[in-house]
């Protein structure tokens, strides 16, 4: 089964995770957003569409929302990455808003599954929440914390787990097909 991976990053977090689901999936092509077929040109041509974006405000990043919000009738499996604890209550809110995107009834899309884990912040990005969000987000040592711990991914074990969620969503993919 013919597989597309496409994504949005920023920091290569995103990237990172998209190359590691490509050496997973052989029969895969790897695109960045801006490089990605039309659409409405996928139906029929791959047996899953992967899409990877890096979380900005709780959802998918404005290229990444983009293209999510033009599919229509595919197998569709997500990746993300975001700052926060990836087993934290936003990043299951993340999950559910990226997954909405898709799951509209008149799409036809069906969500295989989707896969998020921690990555580095574009220090502008908190620069700027320092100096205009200081009240909503202040920087207490918790904060300080998780954003030392997300400058460590994704790693390898980030990967690993990508790898292996890609490999059984294509499994999944590939039994509706037969």
């Amino acid at each position: 089964m013919k597989t597309l991976i496409i994504y949005s990053s920023k920091t290569g977090n995103t990237r990172s995770i998209a190359e590691a689901i490509h050496e997973a999936l052989p029969d895969s092509d790897i695109l960045p957003v801006e490089n990605a077929p039309a659409p409405e040109t996928l139906p029929g041509e791959y047996g899953m569409v992967c899409v990877g974006y890096w979380v900005d405000k709780g959802m998918p990043d404005a290229k990444a929302r983009a293209y999510l919000e033009n599919l229509r009738g595919v197998r569709a499996a997500l990746f993300g990455t975001l700052g926060a604890w990836p087993d934290s209550e936003h990043a299951r809110d993340c999950i559910r808003k990226s997954e909405a995107l898709l799951k509209e009834p008149e799409r036809g899309n069906t969500v295989m599954g989707s896969f998020i884990c921690q990555g580095k912040v574009d220090p502008r990005v908190v620069e700027m929440m320092n100096k205009v969000a200081a009240d909503v987000h202040p920087m207490t040592p918790e904060r300080k914390a998780r954003l030392e711990e997300a400058a460590r991914h994704p790693d390898d074990t980030d990967r690993a787990r990508a790898k292996e969620c890609f490999l059984a969503f294509a499994v999944r993919a590939e039994e509706l097909t037969a």
